[in-house]
């Protein structure tokens, strides 16, 4: 995952809203968005090479999603999948965001960079592992991408930008705020940052929608949860053959976590 605007606790009828781009390898398996037959109470793409997922809600309310840090400087030699913890949080029922917390803090730096939305519909927190101000996420509009959380990239100030005002809107269309992150067209070069990968590869990535030949936007998922705990999930699956598909559920009770 590598572009994400949210909303937490902001407008009126919801309790979270969020639009994410999935970019990717194409080579790099991955399975659309569904329940999972291993665990039927989470809803989640599925990378199919390493087992982990980018973005995922369960019927319990809890939501997690990951996006990598991008910087060529900093690797880990053979380290374990990022996607990893999305999945084993959401697949594990008893785990709780503090436990998941103290996890970070002892093995994080066992991964290469990455930034991890993790929580549930009413309390999401964050961490990276590249020295940002991790911990809870203020109520507000917040975007996220390939550095920290709110970072003054471009693509992620045009998406948090758009998301705010598209919530002026009594009800939400999934299908348009999945649009508001469809423009494939690069930022001019004196906008973009330097993250030690070069200004053509910078200006490639720049896009808030990705279309290269061997790395792409390869999904665009959007979730609403209202203040009734009535889950919205709608992903578009860019990969060919290409489909939309969309889930709607209500959280379990006693899911206030």
């Amino acid at each position: 995952m590598c572009l994400i605007a949210f909303a937490l606790a902001q407008p009126p009828r919801y309790q979270l809203v969020l639009v994410a781009n999935r970019d990717e390898f194409r080579n790099r398996p991955a399975s659309p968005a569904g329940f999972w037959p291993d665990a039927p109470h989470v809803l989640a793409g599925r990378d199919l090479q390493a087992g982990g997922s980018w973005l995922g809600v369960t019927t319990g309310g809890k939501v997690a999603a990951v996006t990598n840090y991008r910087d060529a400087r900093q690797q880990v030699l053979a380290p374990p999948s990022r996607g990893g913890l999305v999945a084993d949080y959401l697949r594990d029922d008893t785990m709780s965001a503090a436990d998941l917390r103290g996890h970070l803090e002892r093995h994080g730096n066992n991964y290469d960079g990455f930034n991890l939305l993790y929580g549930s519909w009413r309390e999401l927190h964050y961490f990276t592992n590249r020295g940002g101000g991790s911990g809870p996420v203020a109520a507000g509009v917040h975007g996220l991408s390939n550095h920290l959380l709110d970072t003054h990239w471009p693509k992620v100030v045009v998406a948090r930008d758009r998301l705010t005002s598209l919530l002026q809107q009594a009800d939400l269309d999934p299908g348009e705020l999945a649009r508001s992150l469809a423009e494939p067209f690069p930022f001019a070069d004196e906008l973009l940052p330097d993250t030690g990968i070069g200004p053509e590869r910078e200006r490639f990535l720049s896009p808030l929608f990705i279309t290269g030949e061997l790395y792409a936007t390869r999904s665009t998922t959007v979730l609403l949860v209202s203040r009734d705990g009535e889950v919205t999930f709608m992903e578009q699956y860019h990969d060919q053959p290409a489909r939309e598909q969309s889930f709607a559920f209500r959280l379990a009770e006693g899911t206030g976590q």
